[in-house]
């Protein structure tokens, strides 16, 4: 699986919410308080933080991963949020609430927008005067953690790395659907990217590939048939397909999106499309048709662009790939050359690789401290 980490790299500045929301009563105030202390903790995630592992390591109850570590922050943030949320959409239209809310400054870096890249001055912080953005930012950046943790967890259990990833897409279709639109008449269009609904929706269909991809690998394991595999390999192309739609309507919407992430789900599309192919030649080699085995293959093999993007590691697993792919279409020939003296069909005569998408997202269920909020208006 290919790794593209940039959607952990989020910042934000501090915010400070007793300071600037007026409490009626102690109770509010302290609220208030503890909404800012938990979201310190935030702050600090991709900064350099003083604190040592022993005691991170006890502060969160012994977790011992920095990316378990984070999201156990997020989720302690989250329902004191939403809760926040709650309540101010409420009485949001009152002019004081607006300019309380305005007062906040809310400013979160975008690391899917080209700005990030080449900004001589440091990250680029985009502000937007609106809990809902700060709501959806947290909750962006907690997808982006669990879909790591996923990526963590892969070497050693692919069942939770499936289940970790499927809840990353849960998040990210919540926000797409349900955070995100309300946005739409407040954001420019500079960005930040991860505002837009389109945005999250790439997400969510990168997190569900990446969840069959985890669970092609179990099926791998256990030596799953090869016509089967190929119709997988096949789904997840067919992922990417559909993220790749909503990266070109991302891209209208937002001037400033990273090529990075194009880069990203093109490579992950070329790498399983090639998979497919080499599953679906054994397949039907197996079923005593070379020909158009080598007929796939050199297909497949052709339909790569020689000159694609994206990082260095990348392009090395699609050179592995179709590396393996040459060295089968030479045992192939060989064999054919002396034993079956099979022609090679036509490319339109060849069959068409069919694809099979079995991942879904776990949907995301937001937590809401029921505390009533007593704010002064």
């Amino acid at each position: 699986m290919l790794q593209f980490k940039d959607p952990l790299k989020l910042r934000t500045k501090k915010i400070v919410f007793e300071d600037v929301y007026s409490a009626q009563d102690s109770g509010t105030l302290e609220q208030l308080k503890e909404l800012s202390s938990k979201r310190v903790s935030v702050e600090l995630i991709n900064e350099n933080n003083p604190i040592t592992d022993a005691i991170a390591r006890e502060m969160s109850g012994g977790l011992t991963s920095q990316c378990e570590q984070d999201i156990q922050k997020l989720e302690l943030y989250l329902p004191l949020l939403e809760n926040l949320v709650q309540h101010v959409d409420l009485i949001g239209d009152d002019p004081r609430v607006i300019g309380w809310t305005s007062n906040l400054k809310i400013r979160w870096t975008s690391p899917l927008s080209c700005s990030s890249f080449f900004n001589l001055m440091g990250p680029r912080f985009f502000q937007i005067d609106n809990l809902r953005f700060e709501l959806g930012t947290v909750l962006f950046f907690y997808g982006a953690h669990l879909r790591e943790w996923a990526s963590q967890v892969l070497v050693t259990d692919l069942v939770r790395s499936a289940t970790l990833f499927r809840k990353a897409a849960g998040v990210y279709q919540y926000l797409a659907h349900e955070v995100l639109p309300s946005l739409q008449g407040v954001r420019t269009p500079e960005g930040p990217l991860e505002a837009t609904s389109s945005v999250s929706s790439v997400m969510n269909l990168i997190c569900l590939a990446e969840a069959q991809i985890v669970t092609i690998m179990k099926a791998e394991e256990k030596q799953t048939a090869d016509g089967l595999l190929a119709k997988l390999h096949f789904g997840v192309v067919q992922l990417f397909n559909e993220a790749m739609d909503f990266y070109l309507t991302a891209a209208k919407e937002c001037k400033d999106i990273s090529p990075v992430l194009m880069d990203y789900i093109s490579c992950s599309k070329v790498v399983h499309e090639l998979r497919s192919y080499k599953y679906m030649a054994q397949a039907i080699k197996t079923e005593g048709q070379i020909g158009t085995a080598m007929g796939l293959l050199k297909l497949a093999l052709n339909k790569v662009e020689r000159n694609i993007g994206g990082m260095e590691s990348w392009r090395a697993i699609i050179k592995q790939a179709m590396d393996t792919m040459a060295d089968l279409l030479r045992k192939y020939e060989h064999e054919n050359e002396f034993v079956w003296h099979e022609k090679i069909p036509y490319d339109h005569h060849l069959p068409v690789p069919q694809g099979t998408k079995i991942a879904t997202c776990i949907p995301y269920r937001p937590e809401r401290w029921e505390r009533t909020l007593a704010l002064k208006i």
